[in-house]
């Protein structure tokens, strides 16, 4: 959570991580469909679906399952594309009707790998802020985990 200058909650969450992974091989798992699906949900979550159109403008769509059988329906559209340095996109959670919000990543050169550095703007409650500081720390972890299994390396090396 940050605070501006009158003590105000701005909404918005900062999450980092340094994953030991070229720039090009985290912004393909954080842009390729059949990638995204292997690690964009916290522990317990699957993602049946994600479509990407990664072009200012385009749309993406994802579907979290939880194990109860319940769908989340994330959607958004591409305000920045800028391969391997940074996105910008809307979020909308369908399924919780939140009002957009804004997602930008930064993905920077680190002496280990690759700095993400993600801000999720415009969250509506302190409650969503919990949920979503949560639910993105949890993404990176399984991210740097999924970086690290030959399927996922298989199959980057299938999209070149």
């Amino acid at each position: 959570m940050l605070i501006d200058d009158h003590g105000r909650d701005t909404g918005t969450v900062n999450v980092r991580r340094v994953l030991r992974a070229s720039r090009e091989r985290v912004f393909a798992a954080w842009t390729e469909p059949t990638l995204i699906r292997q690690w964009n949900a916290r522990s317990g979550l699957t993602v049946p679906l994600a479509e990407v159109d990664l072009s200012v403008g385009g749309r993406y769509r994802l579907h979290l399952l939880a194990p109860d059988g319940a769908l989340h329906r994330i959607s958004g559209v591409y305000r920045v594309v800028e391969p391997t340095g940074r996105l910008a996109y809307s979020w909308i959670d369908e399924t919780a009707q939140d009002q957009e919000s804004l997602v930008t990543v930064l993905f920077q050169k680190h002496p280990n790998g690759t700095e993400v550095i993600l801000r999720h703007e415009s969250l509506p409650s302190s409650d969503a802020r919990r949920r979503h500081t949560s639910g993105w720390q949890a993404c990176l972890l399984e991210l740097e985990r999924v970086l690290h299994e030959s399927d996922f390396i298989a199959h980057e090396d299938a999209c070149e």
